[in-house]
């Protein structure tokens, strides 16, 4: 088994440089945005000449010192007020229509970007990672975008030019300490709480880490759940559940009382400063310096103003809260793959080629090497098998073929050409893989056989199922390729998922395939119809075989016997008997395994010399 440990990038990241992240996202919606942008403007010019309208309506109406006779109804201000609130909800509505698609495709390709870069990462990193938690990133981070552009858009940036225009109109009308008074009041209430949220802060990201945790856990259990129930120890999960529920619980808790306090303290600034100017105009109102509409204005002015400000508070925790989700899912962008194409990669179109290692070397982690100067040569449309025993390094060939892994030293060459010379689609489209552990998609059993190759036609699946000699299976169920597998194909046996991945394998037609203990989840009488399928669809072309059942190698063309990552015999199943050596020993061993099964044993080929 080998650990590797893959970390998330840390500390660099800060807000602007998430923000920064986003921005090339919106760029082709500049447009888009600049005309809501243009109604947000004219959405709250509206609004603020809503308490203008409305003094103009008081003062219209006040009757004090004058003959009641003089008084007469407002009607074009009253229309006028009612086209200005009009005008407003308009404008929002407007605004948010248009910004729309900017913020929704956003959302969407930063979310694909994220997926198609996850599939980009080298295999070092998915042994690592937990599903659950990073699949809990992309979605707190994906939906976090469209909140913030939400609230930057319809939320701060509106307030900010409310509060301009609202205190240049107190400034011109009035006395300079309203403007003063108005802006010193928001100047307090945002260095409040920016510095509260900044220290609140730390609760969201241990709430994140707490939740992503948890949901790993629920996550890994219930994949598990066959596992969990052998050994009987749900109380055990559900524990390790609740343990990592708690450590959110308690740092939801914390989140919370902070937040009361943030509340609090939001609620002493903004009613001050109310209070303070309220006092003024109604002074102003005594002194004969302002009318009755210039106190209903000044009022309304300041209800309009505080309301959003006060929500404001809201948004600028929630923005922080949005701009942390976002930095975990970017700083899933920031993990460099491992393995990706050279700038000047070249194609691989061969249909018969040639497979070289040549003195290739690899260690997962520098301080446990696992091959040691391989040499062999599989020249086209031949099979070679690898068998040793578990650990040796056998499947780790068929990673380093893959590309999964770049070699330490040496090189792995087909037709000439180095693999990390190549470009990783034409390579990986070249080789066809059947795992000794098949994984499927949680889909029907038509999808999985059509995975091989997904423009594939109804009758060319079929034609991969029969050669799989999976037909008669599939007949057999109500509703035949429509049939679901269940997650991980947990539905079907070891066996009946074995025989779908090389139905799949036959499906995408590759020129090279890897067979890594293919059968080895099938009984002798299953193992001996695929055998057969194996080697029609294993005819003329390049095949590296990786078993441990040697009956399945023995019409190999040649055999290597790998012992703790070196080579150490190799030649034909019969050159190899002849030598009574390794092979030999293994070979004989599962003769006496399948006799003392009751298995009928294979024939012992005969050697050239003609000794068995």
């Amino acid at each position: 088994m080998h650990v590797f440990r893959t970390e998330l990038p840390s500390g660099a990241r800060n807000d602007w440089r998430t923000l920064k992240s986003l921005l090339p996202y919106l760029r082709e919606y500049t447009v888009r945005i600049g005309f809501a942008l243009l109604f947000l403007v004219l959405a709250k010019l509206a609004n603020v000449g809503v308490p203008v309208a409305l003094k103009t309506i008081v003062d219209s109406l006040d009757v004090s010192g004058m003959e009641a006779t003089l008084v007469t109804l407002p009607l074009a201000l009253l229309v006028a007020y009612g086209l200005l609130r009009f005008s407003t909800i308009l404008f929002q509505e407007l605004r948010n229509a248009i910004f729309a698609k900017a913020s929704q495709q956003s959302t969407r390709k930063i979310a694909l970007k994220v997926f198609e870069h996850l599939h980009r990462l080298s295999l070092r990193f998915h042994l690592d990672r937990q599903t659950g938690g990073i699949s809990r990133d992309i979605e707190r981070g994906s939906r976090s975008i469209a909140q913030l552009l939400s609230f930057l858009v319809f939320s701060i940036i509106p307030t900010i030019f409310e509060i301009v225009v609202v205190c240049a109109i107190l400034f011109y009308n009035f006395h300079a300490w309203f403007a003063v008074v108005t802006l010193a009041t928001v100047c307090v209430y945002f260095v409040y709480t920016y510095k509260v949220t900044e220290w609140r802060i730390k609760f969201r990201v241990e709430m994140n880490q707490a939740d992503s945790t948890a949901n790993s856990t629920a996550v890994d259990s219930l994949i598990n759940y066959e596992t969990v129930k052998y050994f009987g120890n749900e109380a055990y999960e559900a524990k390790r559940y609740d343990n990592n529920m708690l450590k959110w619980e308690k740092a939801s808790i914390k989140s919370q009382v902070s937040l009361a306090l943030l509340n609090c303290g939001q609620g002493v600034i903004i009613g001050t400063g109310l209070t303070i100017l309220m006092i003024m105009a109604a002074n102003g109102v005594v002194a004969g310096a302002m009318t009755l509409g210039d106190f209903v204005m000044v009022n309304a002015f300041l209800i309009q103003l505080y309301i959003p400000l006060n929500f404001l508070g809201t948004i600028f925790r929630e923005v922080k809260h949005s701009l942390t989700d976002m930095d975990k899912m970017f700083s899933l962008l920031d993990i460099n793959a491992e393995i990706k194409d050279r700038p000047d990669a070249k194609e691989l179109n061969s249909r018969n080629p040639e497979i070289r290692f040549d003195e290739v070397c690899f260690s997962y982690d520098k301080d446990r090497q696992i091959l040691f100067d391989l040499d062999f040569v599989i020249p086209p449309g031949h099979k070679i098998a690898i068998v040793g025993s578990s650990g040796s390094g056998k499947s780790t060939i068929a990673r380093l073929l893959y590309r999964f892994f770049d070699v330490t030293s040496g090189s792995i060459s087909i037709d000439g050409q180095d693999l990390r010379d190549l470009s990783l689609r034409s390579l990986r489209s070249a080789i066809g893989i059947v795992p000794q552990d098949t994984v499927l998609f949680n889909e029907t059993i038509g999808y999985n056989i059509r995975y091989g190759r997904p423009d594939a036609t109804q009758d060319e699946v079929q034609t991969a199922a029969h050669l799989a000699h999976l037909d008669q299976f599939i007949e057999s169920l109500p509703s035949k390729y429509d049939t679901i597998v269940g997650e991980r194909g947990l539905k079907l046996s070891g066996g009946e998922k074995q025989r779908i991945a090389i139905a799949r394998t036959v499906l995408k037609n590759p020129p090279i395939l890897i067979l890594d203990e293919a059968t080895s989840q099938l009984d002798s009488k299953s193992e001996k119809a695929i055998q057969t399928a194996l080697n029609e669809i294993s005819e003329n072309r390049t095949s590296l075989v990786i078993a441990h059942r040697l009956s399945t190698v023995i019409d190999s063309d040649q055999i290597l016997v790998l012992d703790h990552g070196h080579i150490v015999e190799r030649g034909t199943h019969s050159q190899l008997l002849a030598e009574h050596g390794r092979y030999a020993h293994m070979w004989q061993l599962q003769q006496e395994t399948r006799n003392a099964s009751g298995t009928e044993p294979l024939p012992v080929e005969k050697t050239a010399d003609g000794l068995s």
